[in-house]
């Protein structure tokens, strides 16, 4: 399996983090804080220096309050 870091798919999971986090009102050290983690975790995950797996993403879309399938089905195009 290739890769997944820095391709589209993965750019385009970013942003959708980014922009649902931004529309929820939460800075990264808020989000951090709900996820258990360092704000540098968040950081990590935002600048796609990390992956990030389906628990995450699944507590990521209850934090941020939107539906992981439509966005999962969202980014399904990018390649």
């Amino acid at each position: 399996m290739a890769k997944t870091l820095g391709t589209e798919r993965h750019k385009a999971l970013i942003a959708l983090l980014i922009e649902k986090r931004e529309a929820a009102g939460l800075t990264q050290i808020e989000l951090a804080k709900k996820l258990g983690e360092y704000q540098s975790f968040v950081a990590r995950l935002e600048s796609g220096q990390r992956r990030v797996d389906v628990i995450e993403f699944l507590e990521l879309s209850e934090i941020l309050g939107f539906d992981p399938d439509k966005a999962l089905r969202t980014i399904s195009h990018f390649e």
